[in-house]
Parts: C-alpha cells; sequence; structure tokens
C-alpha cells in the first residue's frame, strides 16, 4: 500500500493502482511537516494490519510517525545540513538533527541511497552500520541519447546554441555555482556558454550578481526550471554537463546525463564518485581552476567525448529501478 499525503501525490499512482491490485492508495490530510501525522498516519497503519500478520512501514523521508507500532525502513538521502553548516540556519540545523534522531531511532532498519551517506551516517550520528543497507537509486528509462529531431525540438523550444556547457540544479550553496561561475571566466572568451538550469532559491543571489560582475552576462544564461519532459533532450543537445556539488547524497544529475550520452566533469566528493565510476573527470569542487581545466579537456576534444559518452552510457546502465526495488524487497523480507 502507499501512503499519500496530497491528493496531487495520490494520483501519481493511478497507473500502479490501476495494473496492480495488490497496491492500495491511501489518502492522508496531514502533510510531511505536521505533527498531525504523527497519530493520522500510526492510526490508518494500525488499522491496515491484520492479526498475526507482519507489516512494515517504509518512509523515504526523516519527517515521519515516530512510533508506528509496526517494524519500520526508514530512507536516508543526506546529511547536508549537519556536513555543510554554513549553508542552513543555526535552527534549520537543529530540526534536521532533532527530527533525524527521532527517525533513526523509530527505525528498524536503514536503507542509505549511497556509501558515502552510509558512512556519514555512521560517523556524524553514530548509527550502527548493522542496521544500514545500501541500495543506490536507479535512473528513469527515458533518460537515454535522444534522436536528433528531439535535440533540436528542444534546442529550439530555449533558444539554446549548437555547443554549450550545462549545469541542471537549484543553487543552494552546496551546489556551488560560485565556483563553477569562476571556472567560466578562466575559460576563452570564445568557449561555449554556460547554460545554468533548474529551480531557483532567490534567497542565494549571489550567483547572478557574480555574473554581473565578472561582466560574464553573455557567457553565462539562467535559463530557470525545464519541463520535465524537455530534460532527456537537454542533456543530450549539451556539449559537456557539469556539476560541482560540494556534496550529494546521490546525485541524480550526473547519472541522467551519462544516461542520455553526455560527458561529465563532476566533483570528487561524497556520492559522486561512486555514480560516475572511472566514466567522468573528477575534480576539487573547492578549487575553480581544476573545474575550468576539466571542462576545457571535453570541449578540446571530439575523440576523449565520444569515448567519456560511451563510458557514461556503460556506468548509468548499472542503475536500474527494478534492482533498487528488489534490494528494497529483500530488506522488507529480512524483517
Amino acid at each position: 500500500m502507499l501512503l499519500c499525503t496530497s491528493a496531487a501525490q495520490a494520483a501519481q499512482f493511478d497507473a500502479l493502482r490501476a495494473s496492480n491490485a495488490a497496491v492500495s492508495v491511501h489518502y492522508v490530510q496531514a502533510d510531511a511537516f505536521s505533527p498531525a501525522q504523527q497519530w493520522q498516519v500510526r492510526r490508518l497503519v494500525g488499522s491496515l494490519a491484520a492479526p498475526n500478520e507482519a507489516l512494515v512501514y517504509h518512509s523515504p523521508y526523516y519527517l515521519m510517525p515516530y512510533w508506528t507500532g509496526v517494524r519500520t525502513v526508514l530512507t536516508v538521502h543526506d546529511l547536508i545540513p549537519l556536513l555543510l553548516p554554513e549553508t542552513v540556519s543555526p535552527r534549520a540545523r537543529l530540526f534536521f538533527r532533532v527530527a533525524h534522531r527521532l527517525a533513526l531511532r523509530s527505525a528498524d532498519q536503514v536503507i542509505s541511497v549511497s556509501k558515502a551517506t552510509a558512512q556519514d551516517l555512521a560517523g556524524i550520528i553514530g548509527v550502527d552500520r548493522r542496521r544500514i543497507i545500501i541500495i543506490p537509486h536507479g535512473v528513469d528509462r527515458r533518460f537515454h541519447p535522444q534522436p536528433q529531431a528531439e535535440i533540436e525540438r528542444v534546442r529550439t523550444a530555449y533558444d539554446l546554441p549548437v555547443r554549450f556547457i550545462l549545469y541542471l540544479g537549484i543553487n543552494k550553496p552546496h551546489k556551488n555555482l560560485i565556483n563553477l561561475v569562476h571556472a567560466i571566466a578562466m575559460l576563452p572568451a570564445h568557449a561555449p556558454p554556460l547554460i545554468i538550469a533548474g529551480a531557483w532559491d532567490n534567497r542565494y543571489p549571489e550567483t547572478k550578481e557574480l555574473v554581473t560582475q565578472l561582466a560574464l552576462t553573455d557567457r553565462v544564461r539562467f535559463l530557470g526550471p525545464v519541463n520535465d519532459v524537455d530534460l532527456p533532450g537537454l542533456y543530450s543537445a549539451a556539449t559537456v554537463f557539469v556539476f560541482p556539488s560540494r556534496y550529494e547524497g546521490f546525485g541524480f544529475p550526473v547519472l541522467e546525463a551519462m544516461a542520455c550520452g553526455t560527458p561529465v566533469a563532476c566533483s570528487n566528493v561524497s556520492s559522486l564518485p561512486e555514480i560516475v565510476g572511472e566514466a567522468a573527470i573528477q575534480v576539487d569542487p573547492l578549487d575553480a581552476e581544476q573545474i575550468a581545466q576539466a571542462i576545457h579537456t571535453v570541449l578540446a576534444s571530439p575523440e576523449l567525448r565520444e569515448s567519456m559518452r560511451e563510458a557514461g552510457l556503460a556506468q548509468s546502465g548499472t542503475f536500474s529501478w527494478a534492482r533498487c526495488a528488489a534490494q528494497t524487497l529483500a530488506a522488507y523480507r529480512s524483517m
């Protein structure tokens, strides 16, 4: 069964429910940030637990009922507020720490989405490694090299040049866009432009301010949110995808870019090395010169881009949602 906290979320599961009689969807009025979920979800779980029948509650988020009355699995994605405390307020950091400790205390089994997050759970919060199972995410099948017609459609829709450097993601401080802009400033003036795409948080205007200060407005373009259906075409159209994040619990964008056949340059920290393997150029995210050199190296060599394309496709092929689901089911059964 699936417990949904909004009508919109419940609607997403209609197709799954229609194709699988074993799936039922139950609407819970309280959202994840409401204290009411503590009793609403607990009451619903209790009403669905048949006498003498095993039941497992799986929360994919740390804001959850902290006493469910049944065996509980928790998925932990990252510990960014604790590892990069300067990126969040003291109040948010305290809330994150307390909520995580409550969730971890409630969980019988903890799923980590990467080895890096598992190490952080053990080292930062002190979770017993025997309670942690590492189950990486998968990559959606729609992310694959797109035909030229689709690439041209997306290029026209967003008025993109033939060659461009792509970053896709939000502009939160840990994404390290400041160093990326400094790296672009180090590239030759004739280098392809940087396209920064994705949701924008107005609390962090520093990147746009820096672009103006460095007189890079003709070399850095902010695309804003991209329609979900256009993402495979956007990745496929890019000459190189760059992702200089200081920390990622998993790192979907690098996996999606590789699956679309785009060469990737990314950070050598947190989960990113285990996601990209040997298929990407890895750099120190705190060294703008290294970021610039990696981008220049990829742009300068068609042969390198082709070899990185093949390596990226092979590496991304090792991640699948079917494998993730099978490993998660095994975790349920082990309890």
